[in-house]
């Protein structure tokens, strides 16, 4: 397969770090967006490490004057950041909404609004959600910000697949059940999910290259479990 360049954010742990490793040891160039930079992936020479916060708006010109810089197709986007607040429905404060919000969802649209010049024909544009944005499945007590932004992005990447689909840019969600990252910890601890995040970065990265080919504006559930 011919070399791509790919964006993935949320590559500070977890399965954006995993998706980081494994598209760059593939031989892909991977532009890996995350607050904190992990040591793994410094001195990767298919690897190139920025520091951003995608919840501050200046962030995001120098995304964009790196793009620039570089000066090249962007083939694969993966919206892969996450946050997330465990509390009760009653306590969550404005703030708590605000700051899932803002990597959830507003993050998703504002970087693909800024990488969308740099998108063409053939790109592919993947966010990753979770089993808790679906309609209709399972919900688990303590996640109403989480779960209802995931749903937010779902319906975001199906509008812009229709919006996009006359320039051939492909829009597609991966609603993911339990991987056993630190953030699944943080809201089950002591849960032990059935797949790791180098397994579940290695489906995402084959539907990331492949994908748009079969599926465009979809919503493909992820999950052998629940949650």
């Amino acid at each position: 397969m011919a070399m791509k360049n790919i964006i993935i954010t949320g590559t500070s742990r977890g399965i954006g770090y995993e998706l980081a490793l494994q598209l760059a040891h593939a031989g892909h160039h991977v532009i890996a967006l995350s607050r904190k930079i992990p040591q793994g992936l410094l001195g990767n020479a298919n690897i190139t490490c920025l520091s951003v916060d995608l919840s501050k708006a200046d962030d995001y010109l120098e995304i964009e004057k790196v793009l620039n810089a570089l000066g090249t197709k962007i083939d694969v986007l993966i919206h892969n950041a996450g946050s997330l607040v465990t509390k009760p429905f009653a306590q969550l404060t404005p703030t708590d909404f605000e700051k899932v919000y803002q990597v959830n969802v507003f993050a998703v649209a504002r970087l693909t609004q800024t990488v969308l010049p740099f998108l063409s024909q053939g790109s592919h544009v993947v966010t990753i959600s979770s089993m808790g944005g679906i309609q209709g499945s399972m919900k688990f007590a303590g996640l109403a910000a989480y779960s209802s932004s995931k749903g937010a992005v779902i319906t975001l990447s199906e509008l812009l697949a229709e919006e996009y689909k006359e320039q051939g840019i492909a829009f597609n969600v991966l609603a993911l059940g339990a991987v056993n990252t630190e953030m699944l910890q943080e809201a089950f601890p002591g849960y032990n999910a059935p797949t790791s995040p180098a397994e579940m970065a290695e489906y995402i990265a084959h539907f990331a290259l492949t994908g748009n080919k079969y599926h465009n504006g979809k919503v493909i559930q992820v999950s052998s479990s629940t949650p």
